[in-house]
């Protein structure tokens, strides 16, 4: 089930509000910055690692992400949820990764990190948990799906990721992305058929 886009997710900031954890890290608060860093660290290495398909690369985007994010708080007026900012800061950076690249996308090889947070796409669409072969058989999906999420162009990848595995609604990826609804709705469509069409040469696993 999707997650709700409620503006907070659950980043753990227990009694303190946003804009007063805001208004901390820029009065120069380590520790509240240190708290933002606890709340976003395992999304903002999520995103990057399902954006770039390579845990090394994802792992460098996130480290120079919170050092944009520490430097652009001074500036950051609360124009978007702090959440929705910091993960068009994500993205932003991952784009300059895959341009400075300039290689065909690597395919993740390993299940992605159950403590990352996050659920893969497969286990939306298969509940198949309580035979050891149907784990094996979901694993294998799960594989399969990340394998044909990376091949994707880069405007499906985002808004599929953004929208079906982050749970950011229309409204934040078009601001994310700079666009508007209309063409985030499209784009969602076109990334569901394509990755259909991907999964579909995997017949044995997908029939």
């Amino acid at each position: 089930m999707r997650s709700p886009a409620d503006g907070n997710r659950g980043d753990g900031f227990g009694d303190l509000s946003e804009a007063g954890l805001v208004a901390r890290c820029r009065r120069g608060d380590r520790e509240a910055f240190d708290h933002l860093v606890d709340g976003y660290q395992s999304k903002v290495y999520n995103l990057a690692y399902r954006l770039l398909g390579d845990p090394d690369e994802a792992s460098d985007v996130a480290q120079e992400a919170f050092l944009r994010i520490y430097r652009g708080l001074q500036t950051f007026q609360g124009g978007s949820a702090l959440a929705t900012w910091i993960y068009r800061i994500v993205h932003n950076l991952c784009l300059d990764e895959m341009k400075k690249k300039r290689r065909r996308p690597q395919i993740a090889a390993d299940p992605a990190d159950p403590d990352e947070g996050g659920e893969a796409l497969i286990d939306r669409l298969h509940d198949e948990r309580e035979e050891p072969q149907s784990q094996l058989l979901s694993d294998e999906r799960a594989q399969a799906v990340r394998a044909a999420v990376n091949r994707m162009r880069g405007h499906h990848r985002d808004v599929l990721v953004l929208y079906d595995l982050e749970g950011f609604s229309y409204n934040e990826i078009a601001e994310m992305l700079h666009t508007n609804v209309g063409t985030i709705k499209s784009r969602l469509n076109r990334a569901r058929l394509a990755l259909a069409k991907e999964l579909s040469k995997d017949r044995e696993l997908f029939r």
